[in-house]
């Protein structure tokens, strides 16, 4: 049995709270069991050199474990050279966010995220994704609000979660100590739709059998429609049209 009895197929308690942090167009904390992490947008009137001239914008990322984190052993800062890791899940969470809207929506115009992992219980990529999809959205209607741009544009509700395989047994929403001794790890990221955005997986123990992979699959999308629920009450509530 999971910790606190929770069935295999249960997500941990998720809450986001919008506006954690007053001075960004949008800032969400999430919190995902005891996962917390804090999200923030900010933009520039600025794009790549490989965008300049193209009235595209561009959405990226950024991650880091902040120190005390993870428990009493402490993380050094990023400082200059981010570990391989951290640069890993922010192309992650920048790949996943560039499918929500159309980029020529933004104007020549930079939305960088800001993943800070304040706490860490398993699942951090993918709570890092569903509170920077929150925050991004939260920019846009800054941006409207502000007279950047003119309509709030059309956007694609997504969300991410893990799922783990532990002597055949499907378990959604990692937390670490699941993590550490699953057989697999696969990092699903979906759209409302069930629309396939990307699949991680991972494998450490067992290998994954094609009919087990797909049911994984399956779960997270279905997992997924749950937490973009969540998601679109905070939109709502943000009075954001969705």
């Amino acid at each position: 049995m999971r910790a606190n009895d929770r069935p295999g197929d249960e997500l941990r308690p998720i809450v986001f709270i919008p506006g954690y942090v007053r001075n960004v167009p949008g800032s969400v904390l999430c919190e995902q069991g005891h996962t917390r992490v804090v999200a923030t947008a900010t933009i520039e009137d600025r794009v790549p050199q490989f965008l300049k001239r193209s009235s595209r914008g561009w959405i990226t990322a950024e991650y880091a474990m902040l120190p005390g984190s993870s428990g009493h052993q402490r993380i050094a800062r990023e400082r200059g050279k981010i570990n391989n890791r951290s640069g890993e899940i922010q192309r992650f969470i920048g790949r996943a966010l560039r499918t929500v809207l159309d980029p020529r929506a933004l104007g020549e115009r930079t939305i960088t995220l800001d993943a800070d992992v304040i706490q860490a219980d398993g699942g951090t990529r993918c709570a890092s994704l569903n509170a920077s999809f929150l925050a991004l959205v939260l920019a846009l209607k800054h941006l409207v609000y502000e007279q950047v741009i003119a309509d709030f544009p059309l956007f694609r509700l997504i969300a991410a979660v893990s799922v783990g395989v532990k002597d055949g047994e499907l378990l959604a929403d990692l937390d670490y100590e699941e993590d550490s001794r699953s057989d697999s790890d696969i990092n699903v990221v979906s759209a409302a739709s069930g629309a396939l955005i990307e699949v991680q997986s991972f494998c450490e123990g067992e290998p994954l059998s094609q009919a087990l992979f797909q049911r994984a699959v399956e779960l997270g999308i279905e997992k997924n429609r749950e937490i973009i629920a969540l998601q679109k009450k905070v939109i709502a509530a943000a009075g954001i049209p969705c």
